[in-house]
């Protein structure tokens, strides 16, 4: 295999981390749950939750994928084996494979956005009686499939260059273009008549819900998952990273801008379903039907639909390119096939394995559930457990302070070793018993 390829600057860094914690996540499940479990007295456990754990499990995962310059299966190996552990690689393939099965499904919706930017441009699902009916006429259909390849192509055409050419250039006008556009819909949004109802939903506090165990909940899950916290992708852009980068400042940065995206969602979507006094707690079919009623019913709404699903589309496509990544790390690995084959091969596997799901909803609902509630969480749990236990604690907080220009201290040592890892598999623990998260 090649010399590893590496980030040219810590910007760029961190707006591949963003763009990997950016998804459809914050569109459309950030902007409910905050309006739902308290508004402003949401942000309290959150900001918390997200600050302080979320910017642990970051510093680790990247701190890991650095110390070891691989990803997960290497990386897994590295701590395990010089301890006699010969099944390091296996581990490792857990997450991996965790990240694979979720780029699959994930190309299918990337697709469905793809479709929607382009019936924005035409007024196709404007000119229907119903976003529920076209929607529903659409997804699970053969006709959703050229849409999941072009989503696929899209990336491998990004990745086949590398890291520095590629994926980090990619993000360096994607994150900074996705930021422009939430803007202008942001100011769109607020100025709908009726909009007030929906930024006082949001930003009123209810103090009576930190009461409420299932807002701290909310919150705990929303702040683990929105950062993607997986042990699989931020190892990964770890493994690219050079010794000088600063791994405490990227992680807050990081957690910043997807805050801020967050946030921003939140003020695209409920001062609009507000407006038109629609479900604010629609959940996914939030993106392709209730927003598309609003567009529907919305002077311009047209020309603000497409600027709205070419955002979609960004938060989306930097996503895919994070998971595949994790995919193509793995085979270049592990096989030692060139960047070109596996990227190939990722691309190719992702669009096999997803046609069943894009042609039966009912596949695709499970498969989703079982991947993201039973499956996934465990990720975090494990490299966590492996670079602050295994490794151990204060050789893995030397190896993420490498560059800092304001090291973590000895006080952290517990807050990753214990808090952390404690709060992350209470988490898994809720993910299957509840499906919080």
């Amino acid at each position: 295999m090649s010399q590893r390829d590496t980030f040219s600057s810590n910007l760029g860094f961190v707006l591949a981390c963003t763009g990997a914690a950016v998804g459809l996540g914050n569109l459309w499940m950030f902007p409910w749950r905050l309006g739902q479990y308290g508004g402003a007295a949401f942000l309290i456990p959150y900001l918390f939750f997200v600050y302080v754990l979320g910017t642990t499990g970051l510093m680790g995962e990247y701190g890991l994928g650095r110390w070891a310059a691989r990803g997960p299966m290497g990386a897994y190996d590295k701590v395990l084996r010089p301890r006699g552990l010969r099944f390091g690689r296996l581990l490792g393939a857990y997450p991996a494979a965790t990240i694979w099965a979720i780029m699959i499904f994930y190309a299918i919706v990337t697709g469905w956005v793809i479709h929607f930017v382009f019936t924005s441009v035409t007024g196709a699902y404007l000119e229907t009686d119903s976003a529920a009916a076209y929607f529903g006429g659409f997804a699970g259909q053969p006709g959703t499939i050229p849409w999941q390849a072009l989503a696929l192509v899209l990336a491998l055409g990004i990745l086949v260059f590398g890291i520095a050419k590629g994926l980090e250039r990619a993000n360096k006008i994607i994150m900074p273009v996705l930021f422009a556009l939430f803007l202008v819909l942001v100011l769109r949004s607020m100025t709908l008549p009726g909009a007030g109802a929906g930024l006082r939903h949001i930003f009123v506090p209810d103090w009576s819900y930190l009461l409420e165990p299932i807002t701290w909940g909310m919150a705990l899950g929303q702040a683990f998952f929105t950062v993607s916290l997986n042990g699989a992708g931020m190892v990964v852009f770890g493994s690219y990273l050079r010794r000088d980068a600063d791994l405490p400042a990227s992680a807050i940065q990081t957690v910043t801008l997807d805050t801020v995206a967050a946030l921003m969602a939140a003020l695209i979507v409920m001062p609009a379903v507000f407006a038109y006094d629609l479900d604010p707690a629609a959940g996914p079919p939030l993106l392709f039907i209730t927003l598309p009623e609003i567009f529907r019913a919305m002077p311009g709404g047209q020309i603000v639909g497409f600027v709205f699903f070419l955002s979609v589309l960004l938060a989306a496509l930097s996503s895919l390119l994070s998971m595949m990544e994790v995919c193509v790390e793995a085979m270049m690995d592990q096989f030692r096939w060139s960047r070109k084959t596996s990227v190939a091969v990722a691309a190719a596997s992702a669009l096999g394995c997803g046609l069943p799901l894009a042609l039966n909803m009912n596949w695709f609902t499970l498969f989703v559930d079982v991947i993201t509630v039973y499956i996934a969480p465990a990720g975090a749990v494990v490299a966590a457990v492996l670079f602050f236990w295994i490794y151990g604690m204060d050789k893995a907080r030397e190896a993420i302070n490498i560059g800092a220009k304001r090291p973590v201290g000895p006080w952290w040592n517990p807050v990753a070793k214990y808090l952390f890892v404690g709060v992350a598999s209470l988490i898994v623990l809720l993910q299957i018993l509840f499906k919080i998260g």
